[in-house]
């Protein structure tokens, strides 16, 4: 079992999910510094469907759809962040050098938006704010399964009964990320009864986006040299 192309992993180094990574840290930190002026600032950034839809005019066109991408990079707390941000590095670094740099930001924000639009489709009227990176991560998930549908990766946590797995297919994690996306909603920084339910279409639409865009942002340039049957990390 060979590990999933060491060299095109050195040679390409993948900047742009980095990046993403640290802007999202570096705006959770900005965040945290705004004590009780963050509830006006996730009123402005985050994406709430009842002022898209707004028919107020006091309610501008940037208003409106600033969000959509101002959303992805906020986050509601530490734990929301920093689960994020580990799948993101995980999973985003071999789908960038997969696709190229910059393709890889314009099929992560894409992403973003069909979350950002399955939620505000889903949840006309709602004043609930969608935050969170989950929705363009869900994407870019979509994408990893799509190029590496029998990926392992080597198993973290040998104790009890997982003590004689020895790798995890990615898959089998991806799923497992939908479902505690399912259970811990997206990240509004609002606790409401029906954020599960909501959450699961705005994942659901980034992870399809993913699978549908992998397909045309995929670039043989990059592809990864198979020295196996299986992949592993």
């Amino acid at each position: 079992m060979s590990k999933l192309n060491t060299d095109k992993i050195s040679s390409s180094f993948p900047i742009i999910n980095l990046t993403l990574i640290a802007v999202n840290i570096l705006i959770f930190v900005h965040e945290q510094s705004l004590g009780e002026e963050i509830y006006p600032f996730i009123h402005e950034y985050g994406l709430i469907p009842a002022k898209v839809f707004s028919f107020s005019s006091n309610v501008g066109l940037s208003e409106r759809f600033f969000p959509f991408l101002s959303s992805m990079f906020i986050h509601g707390d530490w734990v929301h962040l920093i689960g994020n941000m580990i799948f993101l590095y995980i999973f985003g670094s071999n789908v960038e050098i997969k696709i190229g740099h910059l393709k890889y930001l314009a099929f992560y924000i894409l992403c973003g938006f069909a979350a950002a639009l399955f939620y505000v489709l889903t949840s006309l009227g709602s004043l609930i704010s969608m935050l969170g990176a989950s929705g363009a991560i869900s994407g870019v998930l979509g994408a990893y399964i799509t190029y590496f549908p029998i990926s392992e990766f080597k198993n973290p946590v040998q104790i009890l009964f997982l003590k004689n797995i020895r790798y995890i297919p990615a898959a089998a994690i991806i799923f497992l990320w939908l479902v505690i996306q399912f259970l811990n909603g997206i990240g509004s920084i609002d606790q409401s009864v029906d954020t599960g339910g909501v959450a699961i279409w705005a994942h659901i639409g980034g992870f399809v986006a993913g699978l549908i865009l992998a397909r045309f942002f995929h670039n043989n340039k990059y592809d990864f040299k198979q020295k196996s049957e299986r992949y592993y990390h």
